[in-house]
């Protein structure tokens, strides 16, 4: 009797170790890195509505793709690539954004540089100065 209780207690130890490493395994995915998901697409929605879409589509475009491959790892159980993903989706996004506002801002110093240019050559006709 004492031969079969042993045999019984190995045949379950397998088993018993298994389970046990699956719940460890469980335990050990951490949450989805929900804030940081949400701030990558409030930040690809903030660079849409500046339209970065026209003035930085390259970097606009590899943010959407960035949030789509963490979204893809968070269904994974991949949450330390999710989170490196999203992270680097609002970067790209904010960047965009940057890119955005910089070259509208050069748009607008361009024209005003040409407008003040204009302006002192008409200046020096009316005054007969010679530049």
């Amino acid at each position: 009797m004492n031969v079969f209780h042993s045999h019984h207690i190995l045949r379950l130890r397998p088993a018993g170790i298994a389970g046990l490493l699956m719940l460890t395994a469980c335990a050990s995915v951490p949450p989805a890195p929900t804030a940081n998901l949400q701030a990558a697409q409030q930040a690809i929605a903030t660079a849409e509505r500046a339209d970065a879409g026209r003035y930085a589509s390259a970097e606009l475009g590899e943010a959407r793709f960035e949030l789509t491959a963490a979204n893809t790892a968070v269904s994974q159980q991949h949450m330390i690539s999710a989170e490196r993903l999203a992270n680097e989706s609002r970067v790209e996004a904010e960047l965009s954004s940057a890119k955005t506002a910089y070259v509208k801002a050069k748009a607008v110093n361009d024209e005003m540089t040409n407008s003040t240019g204009t302006l002192i050559q008409e200046m020096q006709r009316s005054s007969g100065d010679k530049p």
